[in-house]
């Protein structure tokens, strides 16, 4: 009687640690690095990413090579980031991967993310309706022929935000932006199609004080 109770108690412990390491392996860990050597899907989605940002020009074989290494320093000197080579964290952030989401709807979580990183260093302390309203021109960029076809792609597209350069990018957004970029994903768009915004307090371009102005909320104009 004794020994089935103890035999009982081994298989519910080797279940429990079945299914911890299962999870383990569908959720990849929030400290997971990726470094020369690396390989698989992760490093694929890696170079995808750099490649279709103009920072690799090798083979997307999920091999973390010296190419691969060369790309991840390009990407992080431009975007304020510590030139190693290594994906870590904060590096797989600036890159859109979300290291705690799993591969099921993995793309679009990563979407909204970099959008509400964008919301907040853009738009944080405006009106609601204007952190909305900043999500909704950056995907009317996306599905527009003249800028990239994916969200990523808009927000890395040289020059197109300051807030790459001055670093507000690389903060956690707030829940206020996460819900912004929720609704702007789910189709809210308040500018009627804009495809810029400014400050024309802050803006220095004569060029954009040209675009047909749609609206103002807050303190942005909105334009197209």
């Amino acid at each position: 009687m004794e020994r089935n109770k103890y035999l009982m108690r081994a298989c519910a412990i080797l279940a429990v640690l079945a299914f911890a390491l299962s999870m383990a392996m569908f959720y990849p860990s929030h400290a997971a690095t990726y470094r020369r050597g690396s390989s698989g899907s992760a490093v694929r989605n890696i170079q995808q990413r750099l490649k279709n940002w103009g920072y690799y020009t090798g083979a997307v074989d999920g091999i973390y090579g010296s190419k691969t290494v060369e790309a991840v320093k390009f990407f992080q000197r431009k975007n304020g980031l510590t030139a190693d080579g290594v994906c870590g964290n904060a590096t797989l952030k600036a890159l859109g991967i979300n290291t705690g989401t799993s591969s099921a709807g993995a793309g679009r979580q990563d979407d909204l993310y970099l959008l509400a990183k964008m919301i907040s260093a853009e738009a944080r302390g405006e009106p609601y309706v204007g952190q909305v309203a900043v999500g909704a021109v950056i995907l009317n960029r996306v599905r527009h022929p003249s800028f990239p076809n994916s969200i990523a792609g808009v927000l890395y597209q040289p020059g197109a935000f300051t807030a790459l350069s001055d670093g507000q990018f690389y903060q956690e957004p707030g829940e206020e932006s996460r819900r912004a970029a929720q609704d702007a994903m789910n189709g809210w768009d308040p500018t009627g199609g804009a495809i810029y915004y400014y400050n024309p307090v802050k803006s220095t371009s004569s060029w954009i004080f040209s675009r047909e102005t749609i609206m103002t909320i807050g303190k942005h104009v909105f334009a197209k």
